[in-house]
This record gives C-alpha cells, sequence and structure tokens, in this order.
C-alpha cells in the first residue's frame, strides 16, 4: 500500500506551534522589562505589608491602642500639611522600590570547612621547618593559628589551592638549596601533584609565593615567526618570564605567546645549543623547527645518528648541503664543516687586515645540527675510525668567528658519551621530557623554580640561554611530514614551510609538485612492469 500523505495541518502544525511559542516567549520579555520598575514596587509594598503585619502580630495586645493612636496622628499631620499627601506617596514608593530590589547572596568571607582543613594541614607540616624551640614567639606551633602564616591564598572550583602566600621566620636558612628544595617539595606533595608550582623566595621580606602555572599550548603548530636574521625561536614559554611576544597564527585566530628567543651569530653569547631528552621526548622535532627557521638566512648541514630518516624531507631543498645518516657521511660532512670554518676565519681575518669588510661568503650562516651524534661512537671505535664528535672542535670554538652555529640533540643515556668540547661550548642548554631535579640541575647548570611532572606531552620541557633564568618550553609542533601518524594539518603546515628542490645542472628548477607527479609515475611504471612479467 502506499502512504498517504499527512494532513496539511497535521504536518505544518508543530511548526506554527514553536513559532507561536518564541513569540510569546518574545512578548513576555518585553513585557517584563516594560514593566520592570512595577513589577519591583509591587515587590516592595508587598515585603513592606509583611512588615507590618509582622510588627503588628508582635507587638503586644496593650500598646496595640497607642500604636493606632500614633498612626493615626502621622496621618492627620500629613494630610493637613502643604502637599503632604504627594510627599508621603513618593515616600513609599521609594521605600517599595528599595525593599524590592532584587538582593543578591552576599558571598561567604573566607575558606570554607575543607579549605581550611587544607591550609590548617598546611600549616602542620610546616611546623618541623619553620619552627625552633629558641623562638619566644613562633609563627609556627603545633595547634597554632594558620591566618598569620599564610596572609594570601585562592582556591579552585576543586577546592585546590592556586596561589599562597607563606610567611616564615627570618632565621630559616632560606639561602641554602637544600632547605629551599625540602620545603618546595613539601608543599608540591601537600598541595597536589600532577601540577607544576612556582616558586618565588623573597629573602628580604621573608616570604613564600607558590603559584600553579597553567599548562603551556600545545596546539602551536609549525610556522613563520616574526623575527629577525639571527634569531631562532625555540618555543614558547609563560608570560611572566619574557617581556616580548610573537603573533600567531591559529586556524582563523591571531594571539600573541611568548616566546623563547635564541640569538646566534657574531655577537652572541650563547652561539651553540644542546637538546637533551628522553626518547620520544621531542628532540627531533626541535631540531627540525630550528631546521627549517635557519634555512630562511643560512645553509644547514644535518647528521643524523639514529637512522630513522627523521629528516628525509629536508634532502635535495635549496639551502640544505647534506642530510647523512651513515658513518662515512658523517665524517665527510664534519669534515667539510671543520674545513669551511677554517676558510671562513682566514678570509675574513684576511679582508679585516685589509681594511676591507668580510667576504660575502662567509657572512651567510652555517648550521650544524647533530642528531644522537654518539650513536657514530661505538660504530667508529668499532671500525677504528674517529669518532665524529672530534671534528666538531673547530666549528665549535671558532663558530661564532666564522658565522658557523653547532646544535647537538641527544638522549640520557648516552650524555656520558657527548665529548668534552660539545659540553663546554654549547652554553645554551634545553632539556625535554620528563627528567628528575638532577638532571635538569646537571644539564641546565641550576634548578628550575618550578616543580617538574612525570607526564608531559611531547616538546614539553625547560630552557636555559647561557647564564640566564630557567625558561618552562613547549616546542611547536614539527612532525615528520612523511609520517602516517602525522595529521594531516600539521603534515600540510611543515611542507608549506619547506624550501624548492635544489636546482640540478641543467639550471632547470624542478618544483616539488613536479618531484612527486615524478614519482609517482615512476612507481606506477614499475608496477606496470612487474605485471607484465607475472607468468
Amino acid at each position: 500500500m502506499a502512504r498517504r500523505p499527512l494532513p496539511r495541518i497535521l504536518s505544518t502544525g508543530s511548526a506554527q506551534i514553536a513559532r507561536s511559542r518564541e513569540l510569546a516567549r518574545t512578548a513576555a520579555d518585553s513585557a517584563t522589562d516594560v514593566l520592570h520598575p512595577l513589577i519591583t514596587i509591587t515587590r516592595g509594598l508587598r515585603r513592606l505589608a509583611s512588615a507590618g503585619r509582622r510588627r503588628w502580630a508582635e507587638t503586644p495586645k496593650d500598646r496595640r491602642g497607642p500604636l493606632l493612636f500614633l498612626v493615626a496622628s502621622v496621618v492627620l499631620v500629613v494630610a493637613l500639611v502643604p502637599y503632604g499627601p504627594l510627599l508621603a506617596v513618593i515616600s513609599l514608593m521609594a521605600a517599595a522600590a528599595w525593599q524590592g530590589r532584587e538582593r543578591k547572596s552576599p558571598e561567604p568571607e573566607g575558606p570554607d570547612e575543607s579549605q581550611t582543613q587544607r591550609l590548617q594541614s598546611l600549616y602542620e607540616a610546616l611546623v618541623p621547618y619553620f619552627s625552633a624551640a629558641e623562638d619566644p614567639e613562633p609563627l609556627y606551633t603545633h595547634g597554632g593559628e594558620w591566618e598569620k602564616a599564610f596572609p594570601a591564598y585562592d582556591f579552585d572550583a576543586t577546592g585546590r589551592i592556586t596561589h599562597l602566600l607563606i610567611r616564615y621566620p627570618a632565621y630559616f636558612t632560606d639561602g641554602e638549596a637544600e632547605s629551599r628544595a625540602r620545603i618546595e617539595h613539601l608543599l608540591h606533595a601537600k598541595s597536589g601533584r600532577g601540577r607544576e608550582y612556582h616558586f618565588t623566595w623573597d629573602e628580604e621580606g621573608n616570604e613564600l609565593t607558590v603559584t600553579v602555572l597553567a599548562p603551556l599550548p600545545t596546539d602551536i603548530a609549525a610556522q613563520r615567526f616574526v623575527t629577525a636574521p639571527g634569531e631562532t625561536v625555540l618555543g614558547f614559554t609563560d608570560p611572566t618570564q619574557v617581556q616580548r611576544t610573537l603573533p600567531l597564527g591559529h586556524g582563523d585566530e591571531q594571539r600573541d605567546v611568548p616566546p623563547v628567543v635564541w640569538r646566534t651569530g657574531i655577537r652572541s653569547t650563547e652561539p651553540h645549543l644542546l637538546v637533551m631528552g628522553q626518547p620520544g621526548s621531542g628532540t627531533s622535532t626541535l631540531l627540525r623547527s630550528i631546521a627549517l627557521q635557519a634555512l630562511q638566512y643560512g645553509d644547514v648541514v644535518i647528521v643524523e645518528g639514529g637512522g630513522t630518516g627523521e629528516y628525509a624531507c629536508l634532502t635535495g631543498r635549496d639551502g640544505v648541503l647534506a642530510v647523512e645518516c651513515g658513518l662515512a657521511g658523517a665524517l665527510a660532512s664534519l669534515e667539510w664543516a671543520a674545513t669551511e670554518t677554517e676558510r671562513r676565519l682566514i678570509a675574513t681575518n684576511r679582508a679585516r687586515q685589509a681594511g676591507r669588510p668580510a667576504p660575502d661568503d662567509t657572512k651567510r650562516p652555517l648550521w650544524i645540527l647533530l642528531d644522537r651524534p654518539t650513536a657514530f661512537t661505538h660504530l667508529a671505535a668499532a671500525d677504528g675510525r674517529k669518532d665524529p664528535q672530534s671534528l666538531l672542535q673547530v666549528p665549535l670554538r671558532h663558530g661564532r668567528a666564522a658565522n658557523v652555529t653547532v646544535v647537538v640533540a641527544d638522549q640520557f643515556d648516552s650524555a656520558e658519551a657527548l665529548s668534552d668540547p660539545v659540553r663546554q661550548h654549547t652554553r645554551a642548554r634545553v632539556v625535554l621530557g620528563p627528567a628528575t631535579a638532577e638532571q635538569l640541575e646537571a644539564v641546565l647548570g641550576a634548578p628550575p623554580h618550578t616543580t617538574p611532572v612525570t607526564q608531559v606531552p611531547p616538546g614539553r620541557g625547560y630552557a636555559r640561554l647561557g647564564t640566564g633564568p630557567v625558561h618552562r618550553l613547549q616546542v611547536p609542533a614539527t612532525p615528520d611530514p612523511y609520517d602516517d601518524a602525522t595529521s594531516e594539518a600539521d603534515r600540510q603546515a611543515v611542507l608549506a614551510l619547506l624550501p624548492e628542490r635544489t636546482t640540478p645542472a641543467d639550471g632547470e628548477t624542478v618544483p616539488s609538485d613536479a618531484v612527486a607527479s615524478e614519482a609517482v609515475a615512476s612507481e606506477a611504471v614499475a608496477s606496470e612492469a612487474v605485471v607484465a612479467e607475472a607468468p
């Protein structure tokens, strides 16, 4: 049987009902806005009448007669006074409007019961560290009042501490790193693990400020950063740590994020960089990000000891002089880099002695990026060949004058295999991934002012440039575009930053699209040949 269509009144009735409800709701809202003063006065009159009835009920019966006589006298006086009834009506309407206003419930002052208990337990935990038997008026005592020790505090929606100001006695040894580390560890444990806390010690005022840091953004993709030549963005940090922001594109939106900028070149005080981390922490991602930024103004030599093909996307690009994954190629490239450094030094010295500017071929920056060079150390020792790290002594020692920058990335389990020149001349340091406080201090040279956490996203860590402060760091997402696990948005972001293919010997530029189409065509021809040869 064919289905009969519903009557028109049934098919369109629901839409008309919904439209009628919307019109009724709009009319009710408009009427409420227009009649809001009248509603307020009516509510106030009702409250005044309720208060009058309540007062009349509370008045003893023997006093109700004098009260009625008093009210009648007031009414008579108001009636005889000129403009009295009008003033009485105005006063009554004003009182009704005041009584009929919408009253907001007052916010409770001070912490609630659970927050008070948390502060009291934290206070009790600090008593053994901030008290002494010789103190006549101790600030911290068992069962004491925490209000004097914690003058300022804030909690989040879950009842956990987000900001806390702690006062401690002047005899506490806040100048010793071990004493401060004990207090920071205790506050981290008692205030809630899994979050990063920033500790600010005020030795002059005997105050410690504890602040919970918000997670750094992990959705920043690779892109062109607004920087000057010689500036490289290592990542992004907290807005309170640096005084500069960079405009970044995030989809259709624009936002300003504070960066960690590493300055290289002749006037740099930290001309070389060392990156340490655990496997999968994002060290190769950082090197790819640095390579894409360096190719804007210079040439790049990449030596990969892991042999995983993390930098295959850079092979054959303009400005990429070599991408080596084998021991022989690494030795040849590093020997050329050492010779090039010496040549630049000699050419620059001769030009200065002659009173001329440095030659143009010595001004273009040269970047040497090494990912896990310690992997070649064992291979070189087994083959009886030279360690590739020994060829880095000249670029590391004289690289700043020759406009040569060296970036070394390795893992913690191979840290002892790093050569002494690498350790001595890499004054800019980055640690990515989970790391203990001892590992951070050993690499960075100073402990961070935050508590490291065990679970961090890839590319998350700390950075320190020379003798400067330790910054939290989040590396921009720069994955391998040839990896199948890479999302399409990140793949397109990295491919858009890659330079064109290197010009071949005949002088014809081969675009990347043409190379891709040729590769696809060659694969198709090969597959057809295999099919034809099959019986």
